[in-house]
């Protein structure tokens, strides 16, 4: 299992588009084959600073989704509205809580 951190900063004024296009699209991210879970999180003290939290199959999987239409249709949408680049990262779990 991959997990998938993703770090979203966006322009005060796109924070309502970027929740309504992740309330759109949200069903159709956790049914792509390959993809275990989603989830948003926004930070509490920066509200324009979002992270996606998602468990893919494995790299593959993912892999499949960010050269899918879905995703690129997506980003291509989001991405104008981010003040600062995205960032990434592809984690294994070390530890889990019984």
């Amino acid at each position: 299992m991959l997990v998938r951190i993703v770090k979203l900063t966006f322009k005060e004024e796109f924070i309502q588009d970027f929740l309504e296009s992740f309330e759109k699209n949200k069903k159709v991210i956790r049914t792509f084959e390959g993809c275990a879970y989603l989830e948003l999180l926004q930070d509490k003290h920066n509200k324009n600073i979002f992270f996606t939290y998602s468990y893919w199959k494995n790299e593959a999987a993912l892999n499949k989704y960010r050269n899918s239409d879905t995703f690129k249709g997506i980003w291509k949408t989001t991405k104008p509205w981010f003040s600062i680049n995205a960032e990434a990262w592809s984690v294994t779990k070390v530890e889990t809580l019984d």
